[in-house]
Protein backbone atom coordinates (compact mmCIF):
# COMPACT_ATOMS: atom_id res chain seq x y z
CA UNK A 1 0.00 0.00 0.00
CA UNK A 2 0.85 3.21 -0.58
CA UNK A 3 1.86 5.70 2.46
CA UNK A 4 -0.23 8.96 1.93
CA UNK A 5 -2.79 7.07 -0.17
CA UNK A 6 -6.88 5.97 0.15
CA UNK A 7 -8.85 3.65 -1.04
CA UNK A 8 -12.69 3.65 -3.03
CA UNK A 9 -13.91 2.80 -6.19
CA UNK A 10 -13.76 4.73 -9.54
CA UNK A 11 -13.16 7.84 -9.43
CA UNK A 12 -13.09 8.31 -5.57
CA UNK A 13 -11.73 6.72 -3.13
CA UNK A 14 -13.66 5.38 -1.11
CA UNK A 15 -14.00 2.04 1.57
CA UNK A 16 -11.98 3.32 4.32
CA UNK A 17 -11.83 6.75 4.86
CA UNK A 18 -11.26 9.30 7.83
CA UNK A 19 -15.01 10.62 8.30
CA UNK A 20 -15.70 12.62 11.30
CA UNK A 21 -18.30 10.30 13.64
CA UNK A 22 -21.16 10.99 15.47
CA UNK A 23 -22.24 9.59 18.47
CA UNK A 24 -23.83 6.28 18.79
CA UNK A 25 -26.79 4.90 20.57
CA UNK A 26 -26.81 1.16 22.60
CA UNK A 27 -28.74 -0.73 20.13
CA UNK A 28 -26.68 -1.67 17.65
CA UNK A 29 -28.05 0.24 15.13
CA UNK A 30 -27.14 3.61 13.97
CA UNK A 31 -27.60 7.30 15.46
CA UNK A 32 -28.84 10.40 13.98
CA UNK A 33 -25.42 11.44 13.34
CA UNK A 34 -23.34 8.50 12.09
CA UNK A 35 -21.86 6.79 14.84
CA UNK A 36 -22.29 2.82 15.52
CA UNK A 37 -24.58 1.37 17.81
CA UNK A 38 -21.23 -0.58 19.33
CA UNK A 39 -20.11 3.03 20.36
CA UNK A 40 -17.14 4.03 19.07
CA UNK A 41 -14.04 1.97 19.86
CA UNK A 42 -10.90 3.07 20.60
CA UNK A 43 -7.61 2.25 18.58
CA UNK A 44 -4.21 3.30 20.52
CA UNK A 45 -1.45 2.90 18.17
CA UNK A 46 2.24 3.32 19.12
CA UNK A 47 5.71 2.48 17.37
CA UNK A 48 4.98 -1.23 18.62
CA UNK A 49 1.82 -2.48 19.09
CA UNK A 50 -2.05 -1.92 17.72
CA UNK A 51 -4.05 -1.78 20.76
CA UNK A 52 -7.72 -1.88 19.53
CA UNK A 53 -10.30 -1.59 22.41
CA UNK A 54 -12.72 -4.22 21.42
CA UNK A 55 -12.27 -7.29 18.83
CA UNK A 56 -16.13 -7.86 18.21
CA UNK A 57 -19.18 -5.42 17.14
CA UNK A 58 -22.22 -5.23 16.02
CA UNK A 59 -22.20 -5.47 12.26
CA UNK A 60 -22.87 -2.61 10.56
CA UNK A 61 -21.17 1.05 10.76
CA UNK A 62 -18.85 1.21 12.77
CA UNK A 63 -16.47 3.95 14.12
CA UNK A 64 -12.71 3.49 15.03
CA UNK A 65 -10.97 6.38 16.82
CA UNK A 66 -7.88 5.94 16.33
CA UNK A 67 -4.88 7.78 19.13
CA UNK A 68 -1.40 7.89 17.66
CA UNK A 69 0.75 7.47 21.03
CA UNK A 70 3.87 6.63 19.33
CA UNK A 71 6.77 8.58 17.32
CA UNK A 72 5.85 7.99 14.02
CA UNK A 73 3.39 8.68 11.12
CA UNK A 74 1.07 6.01 11.47
CA UNK A 75 -1.80 4.09 9.66
CA UNK A 76 -4.89 1.80 10.31
CA UNK A 77 -6.57 -0.74 8.85
CA UNK A 78 -9.35 -3.12 8.02
CA UNK A 79 -8.79 -5.69 5.94
CA UNK A 80 -11.40 -8.10 4.84
CA UNK A 81 -10.42 -11.78 3.92
CA UNK A 82 -7.82 -12.15 1.47
CA UNK A 83 -6.34 -8.45 2.57
CA UNK A 84 -9.17 -6.54 0.84
CA UNK A 85 -9.18 -3.25 2.22
CA UNK A 86 -12.14 -2.24 3.83
CA UNK A 87 -11.17 0.55 5.39
CA UNK A 88 -8.32 2.80 6.32
CA UNK A 89 -6.79 6.06 8.04
CA UNK A 90 -3.82 7.05 7.22
CA UNK A 91 -1.38 9.97 7.75
CA UNK A 92 -2.09 9.84 11.44
CA UNK A 93 0.73 12.21 12.85
CA UNK A 94 2.27 11.79 16.84
CA UNK A 95 -0.26 12.58 18.96
CA UNK A 96 -3.13 12.81 16.90
CA UNK A 97 -6.61 11.35 16.71
CA UNK A 98 -8.67 10.83 13.64
CA UNK A 99 -11.63 8.48 13.45
CA UNK A 100 -12.70 6.12 10.61
CA UNK A 101 -16.24 5.06 9.76
CA UNK A 102 -17.03 2.00 7.61
CA UNK A 103 -19.64 -0.67 7.04
CA UNK A 104 -19.09 -3.93 7.91
CA UNK A 105 -21.11 -6.70 7.38
CA UNK A 106 -21.19 -9.61 9.86
CA UNK A 107 -17.35 -11.58 9.17
CA UNK A 108 -14.00 -11.68 10.15
CA UNK A 109 -11.57 -9.14 9.90
CA UNK A 110 -8.18 -8.15 10.87
CA UNK A 111 -7.39 -4.50 12.03
CA UNK A 112 -3.93 -2.86 11.65
CA UNK A 113 -1.77 -0.74 12.48
CA UNK A 114 1.34 0.23 10.64
CA UNK A 115 4.00 2.73 12.45
CA UNK A 116 5.60 4.44 9.64
CA UNK A 117 3.15 3.73 7.20
CA UNK A 118 5.54 0.63 5.66
CA UNK A 119 5.06 -3.10 5.99
CA UNK A 120 2.23 -5.54 6.43
CA UNK A 121 1.30 -3.72 10.09
CA UNK A 122 0.77 -4.96 13.39
CA UNK A 123 -2.47 -7.09 13.23
CA UNK A 124 -5.28 -8.39 15.25
CA UNK A 125 -8.53 -9.80 14.26
CA UNK A 126 -12.22 -8.25 14.22
CA UNK A 127 -14.91 -9.49 14.19
CA UNK A 128 -19.06 -8.46 13.36
CA UNK A 129 -21.78 -9.88 14.46
CA UNK A 130 -25.34 -9.70 13.73
CA UNK A 131 -27.59 -9.18 11.09
CA UNK A 132 -27.86 -5.22 10.47
CA UNK A 133 -29.60 -4.14 7.27
CA UNK A 134 -27.10 -2.98 4.89
CA UNK A 135 -27.54 0.66 4.27
CA UNK A 136 -28.23 0.25 0.54
CA UNK A 137 -31.50 -0.84 1.69
CA UNK A 138 -32.16 2.76 1.61
CA UNK A 139 -33.75 2.56 -2.15
CA UNK A 140 -31.78 6.29 -2.68
CA UNK A 141 -28.31 4.79 -1.34
CA UNK A 142 -28.87 1.44 -3.31
CA UNK A 143 -29.17 3.57 -6.42
CA UNK A 144 -26.16 6.03 -5.66
CA UNK A 145 -24.14 3.21 -5.63
CA UNK A 146 -25.40 1.79 -9.14
CA UNK A 147 -24.99 5.54 -10.17
CA UNK A 148 -21.08 5.27 -9.13
CA UNK A 149 -20.36 2.03 -10.72
CA UNK A 150 -21.75 3.05 -14.03
CA UNK A 151 -18.88 6.03 -13.50
CA UNK A 152 -16.41 3.28 -12.72
CA UNK A 153 -17.03 1.11 -15.55
CA UNK A 154 -16.57 4.17 -18.14
CA UNK A 155 -12.97 5.37 -16.42
CA UNK A 156 -11.45 1.94 -16.43
CA UNK A 157 -12.88 1.34 -19.79
CA UNK A 158 -10.73 4.70 -20.84
CA UNK A 159 -7.88 2.98 -18.63
CA UNK A 160 -7.28 -0.02 -20.42
CA UNK A 161 -7.42 1.92 -23.61
CA UNK A 162 -4.95 4.59 -22.92
CA UNK A 163 -2.54 2.56 -20.92
CA UNK A 164 -2.13 0.40 -23.68
CA UNK A 165 -1.42 3.31 -25.75
CA UNK A 166 1.07 3.97 -23.74
CA UNK A 167 2.64 0.44 -23.84
CA UNK A 168 2.56 0.39 -27.21
CA UNK A 169 4.57 3.72 -27.62
CA UNK A 170 7.16 2.70 -24.97
CA UNK A 171 7.82 -0.96 -26.71
CA UNK A 172 8.36 0.97 -29.85
CA UNK A 173 11.33 3.47 -28.43
CA UNK A 174 8.83 6.41 -29.49
CA UNK A 175 9.48 8.68 -26.29
CA UNK A 176 8.15 11.82 -26.91
CA UNK A 177 4.49 9.81 -27.67
CA UNK A 178 4.93 8.22 -24.35
CA UNK A 179 5.15 11.65 -22.70
CA UNK A 180 2.39 12.48 -24.17
CA UNK A 181 -0.08 9.75 -23.05
CA UNK A 182 1.99 9.13 -19.42
CA UNK A 183 -0.41 11.65 -17.72
CA UNK A 184 -3.55 10.92 -19.64
CA UNK A 185 -3.32 7.45 -19.09
CA UNK A 186 -2.85 8.39 -15.41
CA UNK A 187 -5.60 10.64 -15.33
CA UNK A 188 -8.15 7.61 -15.44
CA UNK A 189 -5.82 5.61 -13.15
CA UNK A 190 -5.58 8.13 -10.65
CA UNK A 191 -10.47 8.17 -10.52
CA UNK A 192 -10.14 4.37 -9.66
CA UNK A 193 -6.81 4.34 -7.27
CA UNK A 194 -9.43 4.08 -4.01
CA UNK A 195 -10.50 0.72 -5.07
CA UNK A 196 -7.51 -0.07 -6.38
CA UNK A 197 -5.64 0.05 -3.79
CA UNK A 198 -8.21 -2.81 -1.90
CA UNK A 199 -6.12 -5.19 -3.92
CA UNK A 200 -2.74 -5.64 -1.83
CA UNK A 201 0.28 -5.85 -3.99
CA UNK A 202 -1.58 -4.98 -7.59
CA UNK A 203 -1.57 -1.14 -6.29
CA UNK A 204 2.07 -0.59 -5.43
CA UNK A 205 3.07 -2.80 -8.58
CA UNK A 206 1.30 -0.67 -10.52
CA UNK A 207 1.75 2.71 -8.80
CA UNK A 208 4.68 2.44 -6.33
CA UNK A 209 7.36 5.51 -5.93
CA UNK A 210 10.64 5.04 -5.81
CA UNK A 211 10.70 6.78 -2.52
CA UNK A 212 8.22 4.47 -1.35
CA UNK A 213 10.08 1.40 -1.94
CA UNK A 214 10.65 -0.49 0.80
CA UNK A 215 14.19 -3.37 0.95
CA UNK A 216 14.39 -5.96 -1.17
CA UNK A 217 10.86 -4.46 -3.36
CA UNK A 218 10.98 -5.17 -7.12
CA UNK A 219 10.19 -1.94 -8.49
CA UNK A 220 7.56 -1.66 -11.86
CA UNK A 221 4.36 0.47 -12.66
CA UNK A 222 3.62 3.55 -14.12
CA UNK A 223 6.56 5.99 -12.10
CA UNK A 224 9.92 3.27 -13.07
CA UNK A 225 8.50 3.99 -16.66
CA UNK A 226 8.22 7.59 -16.28
CA UNK A 227 11.70 7.65 -14.42
CA UNK A 228 13.34 5.78 -17.58
CA UNK A 229 11.45 8.43 -20.04
CA UNK A 230 12.42 11.84 -18.57
CA UNK A 231 15.43 10.78 -16.46
CA UNK A 232 17.42 7.79 -17.95
CA UNK A 233 16.18 8.92 -21.16
CA UNK A 234 16.16 5.01 -22.14
CA UNK A 235 13.06 3.02 -23.30
CA UNK A 236 14.74 0.43 -24.91
CA UNK A 237 14.99 -1.92 -22.22
CA UNK A 238 11.15 -0.84 -20.89
CA UNK A 239 9.00 -2.95 -23.01
CA UNK A 240 9.15 -6.07 -20.08
CA UNK A 241 8.25 -3.71 -17.39
CA UNK A 242 5.41 -1.79 -19.78
CA UNK A 243 3.94 -5.16 -20.49
CA UNK A 244 3.41 -6.04 -16.98
CA UNK A 245 2.38 -2.48 -16.42
CA UNK A 246 -0.76 -3.42 -18.81
CA UNK A 247 -1.74 -6.80 -17.41
CA UNK A 248 -1.65 -5.43 -13.98
CA UNK A 249 -3.86 -3.14 -14.77
CA UNK A 250 -6.25 -5.40 -17.08
CA UNK A 251 -6.24 -7.61 -13.58
CA UNK A 252 -6.81 -4.35 -11.48
CA UNK A 253 -9.92 -3.64 -13.77
CA UNK A 254 -11.03 -7.00 -13.62
CA UNK A 255 -11.20 -7.23 -9.88
CA UNK A 256 -12.48 -3.67 -9.66
CA UNK A 257 -15.86 -4.79 -11.63
CA UNK A 258 -16.53 -7.72 -9.02
CA UNK A 259 -16.07 -5.00 -5.84
CA UNK A 260 -19.76 -4.50 -3.89
CA UNK A 261 -19.47 -0.76 -3.18
CA UNK A 262 -21.05 0.61 0.13
CA UNK A 263 -22.16 3.98 0.47
CA UNK A 264 -19.66 4.73 2.96
CA UNK A 265 -17.15 3.73 0.35
CA UNK A 266 -18.29 6.26 -2.08
CA UNK A 267 -18.43 9.22 0.73
CA UNK A 268 -15.00 8.11 2.42
CA UNK A 269 -13.26 8.23 -0.88
CA UNK A 270 -14.28 11.49 -1.67
CA UNK A 271 -12.91 12.36 1.26
CA UNK A 272 -9.50 10.38 0.44
CA UNK A 273 -8.80 11.64 -3.38
CA UNK A 274 -8.70 15.24 -1.76
CA UNK A 275 -6.12 14.11 1.43
CA UNK A 276 -4.07 12.45 -1.27
CA UNK A 277 -3.63 15.93 -3.03
CA UNK A 278 -3.41 17.90 0.32
CA UNK A 279 -1.32 15.66 2.08
CA UNK A 280 1.08 14.46 -0.40
CA UNK A 281 0.72 15.33 -3.97
CA UNK A 282 0.92 19.14 -3.44
CA UNK A 283 4.37 18.81 -2.21
CA UNK A 284 5.63 17.33 -5.86
CA UNK A 285 6.12 13.66 -4.85
CA UNK A 286 3.76 11.67 -6.86
CA UNK A 287 5.26 12.73 -10.40
CA UNK A 288 8.49 13.86 -9.38
CA UNK A 289 10.27 12.77 -12.72
CA UNK A 290 8.02 14.41 -15.18
CA UNK A 291 6.35 16.86 -12.75
CA UNK A 292 2.91 16.24 -14.01
CA UNK A 293 1.10 16.38 -10.57
CA UNK A 294 -1.84 18.70 -11.79
CA UNK A 295 -3.45 15.84 -13.95
CA UNK A 296 -3.61 13.96 -11.15
CA UNK A 297 -5.16 16.61 -9.09
CA UNK A 298 -7.58 17.16 -11.74
CA UNK A 299 -8.25 13.27 -11.67
CA UNK A 300 -8.82 13.46 -7.52
CA UNK A 301 -10.88 16.14 -8.03
CA UNK A 302 -13.11 14.89 -10.48
CA UNK A 303 -13.46 11.59 -8.99
CA UNK A 304 -14.53 13.45 -5.45
CA UNK A 305 -17.10 15.16 -7.49
CA UNK A 306 -18.28 12.22 -8.96
CA UNK A 307 -18.72 10.20 -5.74
CA UNK A 308 -20.20 13.40 -4.16
CA UNK A 309 -22.39 13.48 -7.04
CA UNK A 310 -24.30 9.79 -6.98
CA UNK A 311 -24.76 10.62 -3.11
CA UNK A 312 -26.09 14.00 -4.37
CA UNK A 313 -30.22 12.98 -3.53
CA UNK A 314 -29.55 11.68 -0.47
CA UNK A 315 -27.20 15.09 0.91
CA UNK A 316 -30.03 16.90 -0.46
CA UNK A 317 -32.58 15.41 1.38
CA UNK A 318 -31.00 15.34 5.06
CA UNK A 319 -28.75 18.45 4.52
CA UNK A 320 -29.49 20.92 1.74
CA UNK A 321 -27.61 23.48 3.43
CA UNK A 322 -24.02 20.80 3.17
CA UNK A 323 -25.51 20.21 -0.54
CA UNK A 324 -24.76 23.88 -1.37
CA UNK A 325 -21.61 24.55 0.72
CA UNK A 326 -19.79 21.34 -1.46
CA UNK A 327 -21.62 22.69 -5.00
CA UNK A 328 -19.30 25.65 -4.12
CA UNK A 329 -16.30 24.94 -2.65
CA UNK A 330 -16.06 22.08 -5.30
CA UNK A 331 -16.47 25.21 -7.73
CA UNK A 332 -13.70 27.37 -5.86
CA UNK A 333 -11.70 24.15 -6.02
CA UNK A 334 -11.76 23.98 -9.68
CA UNK A 335 -11.51 27.74 -10.36
CA UNK A 336 -8.48 27.70 -8.64
CA UNK A 337 -6.84 24.64 -10.46
CA UNK A 338 -8.05 26.49 -13.48
CA UNK A 339 -5.46 29.23 -13.67
CA UNK A 340 -2.74 26.67 -14.05
CA UNK A 341 -4.01 25.17 -17.33
CA UNK A 342 -1.66 24.87 -20.41
CA UNK A 343 -3.55 24.32 -23.78
CA UNK A 344 -4.96 20.89 -23.15
CA UNK A 345 -3.37 20.52 -20.29
CA UNK A 346 -1.63 21.72 -17.12
CA UNK A 347 1.82 23.75 -16.24
CA UNK A 348 4.12 21.35 -14.78
CA UNK A 349 4.53 21.30 -10.94
CA UNK A 350 7.77 23.12 -10.76
CA UNK A 351 6.53 26.00 -13.05
CA UNK A 352 4.33 27.10 -9.79
CA UNK A 353 5.83 29.01 -7.12
CA UNK A 354 4.77 28.04 -3.17
CA UNK A 355 2.63 31.00 -2.64
CA UNK A 356 0.52 29.37 -5.89
CA UNK A 357 1.06 25.73 -4.40
CA UNK A 358 -0.19 26.85 -1.11
CA UNK A 359 -3.33 28.79 -2.07
CA UNK A 360 -4.38 25.40 -4.09
CA UNK A 361 -4.06 23.33 -1.03
CA UNK A 362 -6.28 25.60 1.11
CA UNK A 363 -8.90 25.49 -1.79
CA UNK A 364 -8.46 21.59 -1.57
CA UNK A 365 -8.60 21.94 2.38
CA UNK A 366 -11.72 23.98 2.64
CA UNK A 367 -13.43 21.51 0.11
CA UNK A 368 -12.70 18.60 2.35
CA UNK A 369 -13.75 19.80 5.13
CA UNK A 370 -17.60 19.68 4.00
CA UNK A 371 -16.75 16.95 2.59
CA UNK A 372 -16.31 14.97 6.10
CA UNK A 373 -19.53 15.51 7.03
CA UNK A 374 -21.01 13.40 4.29
CA UNK A 375 -20.09 9.93 5.88
CA UNK A 376 -21.93 10.30 8.91
CA UNK A 377 -24.55 12.49 7.20
CA UNK A 378 -25.15 8.99 5.22
CA UNK A 379 -24.96 6.65 7.83
CA UNK A 380 -27.43 8.31 10.03
CA UNK A 381 -30.78 6.86 9.98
Amino acid sequence: MRTSRLLTFGAVPALAVVALAGCADDKGGTSADGGSGNGKIAVTATDTECKVEKTQAASGPVTFTVSNKGGKVTEFYVYAPGDRIVGEVENVAPGLTRDLLVELPAGTYETACKPGMIGSGIRGSFTATGSAAPLTDDAKLAQATKDYQTYVKSQTGALIDKTTEFVNAVKAGDAEKAKAIFPIARTYWERIEPVAESFGDLDPAIDAREADLEPGQEWTGFHKIEKDLWVTKDISKSGPDADKLLADVKTIVDKAATVQLSPLELANGAKELLDEVATGKITGEEDTFSHTDLWDFQANLEGSRAAIAALRPVIEEKDAALAKTLDDKFAAAQAELDKYRSGDGWKLHNELTEAQLKALGDAINALAEPISKVAPLVAAK
